[in-house]
């Protein structure tokens, strides 16, 4: 049992705009911080607390949208996009992972460098490099699996929904 219905709407079709938000917002922050001391020093644990929520809303919504599947009519490009939205957690997951390691290692550094007024830039340059290309991979993976699940879901709700021609009855 889980969260398939608000205010008689199906979850889903809700839940799936806070992935469409915060996954992005997370990838590009993650990139941000890696990349940059002072960024990461401003987030501070906002950047792993981001990529948690971010975790933690795609089964949410995975688990609606299966719900939602087993409540409208076969279709392929509902399965299509059922499958393609199974390949989203791997992804939040890295996104979550990476951003708590970045995040720990700048702190840590900021511990070990109290003297340091930026202590967040003591972090050894190739494990910034690092971190930076491993978020950047990352980031821009679950960037793109996000609009190929968001583009599969729009085909599916709006294949057949809509004509190319306006209504003459409506102007």
């Amino acid at each position: 049992m889980g969260l398939n219905l608000i205010n008689g709407i199906p979850a889903h079709i809700l839940l799936v705009h806070v992935v469409v938000v915060l996954v992005p917002l997370t990838a590009l922050a993650l990139i941000l911080c890696a990349a940059l001391p002072s960024v990461m020093h401003r987030f501070g644990l906002a950047l792993p607390v981001l990529a948690l929520v971010s975790l933690i809303s795609v089964p949410l919504t995975t688990h609606a949208g299966e719900w939602l599947e087993r409540h409208v009519d076969s279709d392929p490009l509902v399965r299509a996009h059922t499958a393609l939205g199974d390949e989203l957690l791997p992804w939040a997951l890295a996104l979550f992972l990476v951003s708590t390691a970045v995040w720990w290692s700048y702190r840590r550094a900021a511990h070990h460098a109290p003297d340091s007024a930026g202590s967040t830039s003591a972090v050894a340059l190739p494990l910034r490099l690092t971190a930076a290309v491993l978020s950047v991979v990352i980031g821009v993976g679950a960037g793109v699996q996000v609009y190929r699940i968001g583009d599969s879901g729009a085909k599916a709700a709006w294949h057949d929904g809509y004509s190319a021609t306006a209504h003459s009855d409506r102007g």
